[in-house]
This record gives C-alpha cells, structure tokens and sequence, in this order.
C-alpha cells in the first residue's frame, strides 16, 4: 500500500501561508485600522472602533489559494450600541478605506472588502457589543444587526487543537480541496466545522485524511447540517438548496473512492494522482511507480495495514 504521508506534509508546506505575505497583510491591516480611526475622529468623532483579528488567519488554518492570493479577517467593534443603522456604520467603514488600494473595495453583505490586487484581501466586518452582552451583534447589509461571536469560536477551535496539530493541517486539506474545486463547496468555515467534528488522528496524514472523509460522508449523510460550535449554534447549510447538497455528496463520494485506492495501491505515482485529481496541482507528483513502503516485503506491508487501522478520533467537542 502507497505511503503519501510525506507527499502530504509537503502539500501543507505548498498551501502555508508564506511570511512574507503574513507580512505585508500584518502591515495593510495596522494602515486599515489608522486609516479607519481617522475617519471616524474626524467626520464621526461619537463613534470610537476598536478592532480583533478573527477567523482563519487567527486561528492560524487560513491557506494560500490556487491563485496565490490569501484574506485576513479584521473586525471592526463599537463598544456601544450605535445611534445609527448597521447598514450606515458600514458604509461609513467604506468611505474610510475608499481609495486605499488600487484594487478598490467591496461593500459585501457582512464585511467591507478591501483588495490587494493579486496578493490579499482584508475583510473588514463592522460589530458591536455592550457591557450588559455576552455576545457581539454583528451589522447585515440592509438587515440589520445579527447574532455573532468570532472571539468565542477563536477560543473554541484552540481548545480543540491537538498537541500534533494534526486538526490544523487536515482542516487546511479540506479548504485546499474547496478552493481547488470552487463550485458546490462549503465555505471554509464550514469546512473547518466539519473537519473537527469528524477529525481522525492517524501518524500518517494519508489515512487520517481518508478516515476523516469517511467521518464527514456519515456525518452529512445522517444529518445534514454544519452547527457552529458556538453561540449562537446557527446551522450554516440551511442555505444550501438540495442541489448544492446533492453536489456536495456526489463530490465527496468521489473524494472517498479515490483516497481509498490512493491508500491501498501498491503504486505511489498511481496514489500521488488520485490525490492531486481532488487537491489540485500542488499537492505533488511521485518521482517513481514503485512505492516506497513496498520495497521492504510483506513484513513492512502488514505493519503499515495496521497503522491503518491504529487511528484515534477526535471528539465531537
């Protein structure tokens, strides 16, 4: 049976977000945020932003796209409750980075875009909180103020982190497969959801990633629903049509049956193929057709059949 284990630790590097580019979007986001408390000091000085890094880039699965562009998600908070729509604060939030970057930016449903043509972009949702709440309101564009807490799933995913950060890694395999596809895939917040809820830890990433798919089919297919963890426990599928559903299955049923003979033929170039057919051109080719966890005979293939089955899964949290 193929060993891609290494072939996989390679793909993380490939998918890593690079210093350089947490670099420059650690300085676009500091300009950000001097810009916006500008504005707001001068055209609306009752209203004071304070901000916190949230999402993928905080809890450190975010991923470098096919594209090689990236996000970053900073969120703009007002520790009051706004004397004006939620539509308006994120307007003004708009006016304060316009014409910051040549890429322009997006007044988008939950967030200000800001674009960094062929680099990043920096999502900027507008949120508020009092002393008397337990949980933030986050602004709709032309809705209004919903239920929201980045923060707390920030505090969630850490507390489920294993001591390998395997969860990490097999969370960012996941949103490599969603970016490499693009269509009828969950977002990668869902994907991270669905990881953790259904993650096996394997020493070797090939069957942790199969046995974790495995997980999310059964998972999906005896409920289907993506719960978020954390308040307030909204169900993020109940969106998608039964058409999105039925892709989504169709392409997970697919991912399934090719990791299962990715694992299980005796040829790594064969093994490498199949996953790269789901993950994309950067997960890498094998140099040879002879698998190197072959070569040692029968002895070395019984022991690799039971690390297959020698896998611990992770806790539904």
């Amino acid at each position: 049976m193929a060993n891609t284990h290494n072939q996989f630790s390679e793909f993380y590097r490939s998918i890593k977000l690079l210093k350089s580019k947490k670099d420059g979007m650690k300085k676009s986001k500091n300009a950000l945020r001097k810009r916006i408390k500008d504005y707001f000091k001068e055209h609306h000085p009752g209203h004071k932003p304070v901000f916190y890094i949230q999402g993928s880039y905080k809890i450190k699965n975010g991923i470098r796209y096919k594209d090689d562009t990236a996000d970053l998600d900073d969120g703009v908070y007002f520790e009051y409750e706004p004397d004006v729509t939620a539509t308006t604060l994120q307007k003004w939030v708009y006016q304060a980075v316009k014409g910051h970057t040549p890429g322009g930016q997006r007044h988008k449903r939950k967030c200000i875009r800001v674009i960094y043509a062929n680099d990043y972009h920096i999502d900027l949702p507008v949120l508020y909180i009092t002393q008397n709440m337990d949980h933030p309101k986050l602004a709709v564009k032309n809705e209004g103020w919903i239920d929201d807490d980045p923060k707390a799933f920030v505090d969630w995913f850490r507390d489920q982190k294993d001591d390998d950060n395997q969860l990490v890694q097999l969370s960012m395999y996941h949103k490599a497969w969603g970016d490499h596809k693009r269509h009828n895939m969950p977002t990668g917040l869902c994907m991270t959801i669905l990881t953790q809820r259904n993650a096996v830890f394997n020493k070797r990433d090939d069957l942790s990633m199969l046995h974790t798919l495995e997980g999310i089919k059964s998972d999906l297919d005896t409920y289907w629903e993506c719960k978020m963890p954390v308040y307030p426990y909204d169900d993020l599928f109940r969106d998608y049509d039964k058409t999105f559903e039925r892709n989504f299955k169709l392409a997970l049923t697919e991912f399934i049956q090719d990791a299962r003979e990715a694992v299980k033929t005796d040829d790594e170039k064969k093994a490498c193929n199949l996953w790269r057919k789901h993950l994309g051109e950067r997960f890498p080719k094998c140099k040879s057709n002879a698998s190197q966890s072959e070569k040692g005979g029968s002895k070395k293939k019984n022991a690799l059949a039971a690390i297959a089955g020698i896998s611990k899964p992770y806790s539904n949290g």
